[in-house]
This record gives structure tokens, C-alpha cells and sequence, in this order.
């Protein structure tokens, strides 16, 4: 089967897909990955199709957290939705079948304007629920009724920025137009496979047969990877560190701020750049750049991070204790996760972080071992999952 995975986002909303696609591979499929220029590199080196779409996506997600979260995320995104749309038909073109990221949703009338059928593949929960409100805005219960109506309100006003975009690349494919009222109806009975493990958030019992909690796709292995040589030395000089780093997030400014907090809790620490372009020096200090999480987090002895759904789950696979500091959109949801599953102390919006907030947290979730030790049995529970095979079994269901 020839299979296109429409992927729109930052790097942490497309690494889970390259795992997933070559994992699809290995089952006999072809798959081809349309995402961003950013991340070509990151979708052909191990041997998948690379298909390019318009956005940059570093670009346009620093100037949303400056505008405020999901809405200025969703409003930037649409802004390009229509060339987002026309590279996405121009990728689907030669497929059997498309799987649609959530902020890709648009290539759903590609689909319908192709007769191609698709799935969903999520990482974070969507689908209207009793159970909690919706993930990308709060995580204060609404109450039953409220989470529903709420998570609800979000997919169809999520759509009105697209409006435009959407009738436009409708009339390209031939279709007739339609309402995001109808579009939501349109979906009802829609596959969707949830790209997290069941045992961090538990299937809601509402949720219709179409949709399965399937268990994490895990980035593709960096098979015979050697860290650089600085690196090595920090790591055998001491005690585990910590590992600290907001990935794709624009955090900057948190210079002195990080090494205020790793003096004060009295650690070591791993600096990751990422694209704020963080940067810590010090004795007890490194700052790398990329280094792949699945070989770096089992040697740390906790880590800080913006809790988003890829970070979150690479440290809940190496087992190890979690500072979840979110910025925005779904990084709330994760880190309250994080905080009820026992795995971090407690979780510091950015909007409040001080060294002084983040040395104690570090300083509670290192020193106090019922983290680790239930950090410890989540990695093992995950390790019995296998979220690709969910996958393969929604492909099948559509032969």
C-alpha cells in the first residue's frame, strides 16, 4: 500500500511519524512523508519518501507565542492553508491512502477531492469527551457536559480561519463547497488512531469505535550512534545530570536563569540548544545541540522540559523523573499528565518560572526516589506496547 503521511508542525509534531512510517515500511509499505523543508533531511535518511509543504514552521510558532497559543497557532497555519492544501493534493497524488496530523486536518478534502480514503494520526486527544476538557486549551474540568460541548467548540471554531482557504481548494478539487458544521458531520464515523499510550491517558469510555488509543510511535532508531566527544567526558565525570530543554519552543532569554537554577539544586546539567538557541556554561554545564532523546534521557537523572507530547513520552520511556515547564497548546494537558501519573513533583507554567521555582523542583523530583521508581514502571508497562501495529490494523479495516 502506498501510504502519505500529511505532516504540519513543529519537529516534535513530525519525528513520532518518520518511526511510524519506517515501521509501516518494514509491514511492506511505501510511504512518503509531506512535511516541511525544515525536516527533510530528518524523513529521508532512513529511506522514506520526502514530499515538501509550504511553512516555516520555526518561524511561525515564534511569533505565535508572542500572540498567544492555539489561537495565533491555528490562525498562522491557516493563513497559508491554501498552498498548505495544494502541496498536500500534489504529495497525495500516486497514494492509496492519506494519514492526516491534526494540524493537517485540511488534507481531509484533498481526501474526499481524490477518492483517496484516511485516517487520523494523532498525538494528543481531540475527539469531545466527558472525561476532560479539551487538551489544547485547559486543564480545568468543565464538568461533563462542559468538556464535550468545549472540546466540540474547538473543532468547529478551529475551522473558521480556514473558511477561505478551505472553499477555494474545494473548487480546485471539484467538490462543492461546505460548512464546518457539515465538514464535522462529514467525519463522524472517522478513523482516528491515538498515538499515546492507553496507560498515560486511559481511553475515554465515550469515545466512538472509530477511535483507538494505540500507544506511542517512537522515533526512529540512530543505529550506531556516537555521542560527541565532549559529551562522553561530561557524562563519565560525574553524577547523572539533568537534562534541561524546551525543544521547538521559542523560550529564550533563559540563560542565567538555568544556571542560577542548577547552582541552587546543586546538579549537574545538559543544556539542549534547541531552536531558542538556549545556551548555559558553567563547571557542572554542557550545552549540546541535537543528540537523540532515546540515548540521552536514560543516562539523566531527570528532566526539564516544555512537555511537549514527543519530549513527554521520551521521558516517560527512559523512566526517569520529569519537570514539565509548558508554554502552550497541549503542553498544559501533558504536564498535568505527567503530575498525576507521579512521575514530576509538579509542573511550572513559563509564564512563572524563576530559578528559584525550578532549583526546587529539580531538587524534589531528583532527590525523591518514588519518581524514578514510578517513572521506572510506566517504561516498563510502555515497553509491552506497540502503537505502529494499531496503525496497521486501521489500514487493514479499510481493504
Amino acid at each position: 500500500m502506498r501510504i502519505t503521511i500529511l505532516a504540519v508542525g513543529s519537529r516534535g509534531d513530525v519525528v513520532p511519524y518518520v518511526g511510524l512510517g519506517m515501521r509501516l515500511e518494514q509491514a511492506g509499505h511505501e510511504v512518503t512523508i509531506a512535511t516541511h523543508t525544515l525536516f527533510e533531511k530528518m524523513v529521508v535518511e532512513p529511506g522514506l519518501r520526502y514530499a515538501p509543504l509550504p511553512l516555516d514552521t520555526r518561524e511561525e510558532l515564534s511569533a505565535a507565542a508572542g500572540r498567544g497559543g492555539i489561537v495565533a497557532v491555528n490562525r498562522s497555519v491557516a493563513a497559508q492553508a491554501l498552498p498548505l492544501g495544494r502541496a498536500m493534493a500534489e504529495a497525495a497524488r500516486g497514494a492509496d491512502v492519506l494519514l492526516l496530523t491534526p494540524a493537517g486536518w485540511i488534507g481531509g478534502h484533498v481526501a474526499e477531492g481524490l477518492g483517496l480514503p484516511s485516517i487520523g494520526v494523532y498525538l494528543q486527544p481531540m475527539t469531545p469527551t466527558r472525561e476532560f476538557p479539551p487538551s489544547t486549551v485547559t486543564t480545568r474540568s468543565l464538568g461533563p457536559w462542559g468538556n464535550r460541548a468545549a472540546a466540540t467548540a474547538v473543532l468547529e471554531l478551529g475551522q473558521l480561519p480556514y473558511r477561505t482557504a478551505v472553499r477555494a481548494l474545494r473548487a480546485e478539487l471539484g467538490l462543492p463547497p461546505i460548512s464546518h458544521h457539515k465538514w464535522l458531520r462529514h467525519l463522524e464515523g472517522w478513523p482516528i488512531c491515538y498515538g499515546y499510550s492507553p496507560q498515560v491517558v486511559p481511553q475515554p469510555a465515550d469515545w466512538p469505535a472509530s477511535c483507538s488509543t494505540v500507544g506511542y510511535w517512537w522515533p526512529a532508531p540512530t543505529p550506531g550512534y556516537t555521542p560527541p566527544t565532549d559529551l562522553a567526558a561530561f557524562l563519565s565525570s560525574g553524577p547523572p545530570p539533568v537534562y534541561i530543554g524546551f525543544g521547538s519552543m521559542p523560550a529564550g532569554g533563559l540563560n542565567e536563569l538555568v544556571v542560577d537554577a542548577v547552582r541552587r539544586a546543586g546538579v549537574r546539567a545538559v543544556v539542549s540548544e534547541g531552536w531558542a538557541g538556549l545556551h548555559a556554561e558553567g563547571d557542572d554545564i554542557l550545552t549540546v545541540s541535537e543528540v537523540p532523546h532515546e540515548w540521552l534521557f536514560p543516562r539523566m537523572a531527570a528532566v526539564v522540559h516544555h512537555a511537549g507530547a514527543g519530549t513527554t513520552a521520551a521521558g516517560l520511556r527512559a523512566g526517569i523523573p520529569a519537570v514539565p515547564v509548558p508554554l502552550m497548546v497541549d503542553q498544559p494537558f501533558w504536564a498535568e499528565r505527567l503530575v498525576s501519573l507521579g512521575v514530576a513533583p509538579g509542573a511550572i507554567p513559563f509564564r512563572r518560572l524563576t530559578a528559584e521555582r525550578l532549583a526546587t523542583a529539580i531538587g524534589e523530583a531528583v532527590q525523591n526516589s518514588r519518581y524514578r521508581r514510578r517513572g521506572e514502571e510506566l517504561s516498563r508497562a510502555l515497553a509491552e506496547e506497540d502503537g505502529a501495529v494499531g496503525v496497521m490494523r486501521a489500514l487493514e479495516q479499510l481493504s
